[in-house]
């Protein structure tokens, strides 16, 4: 995963959350017209990068302890599974930007 990342994604660390979210494309992004709400969905970016936080949250939601809390805290509001995998990408996308823009190691988030 770290490979990809910085091989794939040299704007790590550089950017902010909204942007690198962007840049990935795993920011929700609407399909409005009009009057009409559409859904939003994660299309466009990197593909490459995105394969690699999909492997690598669907392990973190498992055995990280952060990304758990996160991705149960969504499951008990009642949001779909795969939505919720996709906010726990955004997320670990999130904090490994910080960690490379602090350059600093992993900390356990505590979730409210």
């Amino acid at each position: 995963m770290a490979w990809t990342l910085l091989a794939q994604l040299r704007e790590l660390g550089q950017l902010s959350r909204q942007k690198i979210a962007n840049l990935v494309g795993v920011a929700p992004l609407n399909r409005d017209s009009g009057t009409v709400r559409g859904h939003r969905s994660i299309w466009g970016g990197r593909a490459s990068v995105r394969q690699v936080l999909y492997m690598s949250a669907v392990s973190g939601v498992r055995w990280n302890p952060t990304l758990k809390a996160v991705y149960q805290h969504l499951i008990g509001n009642g949001k779909p599974t795969k939505v919720a995998l996709v906010a726990c990408m955004r997320k670990l996308l999130v904090y490994l930007n910080a960690m490379v823009r602090d350059q600093a190691p992993w900390q356990v988030q505590s979730v409210a």
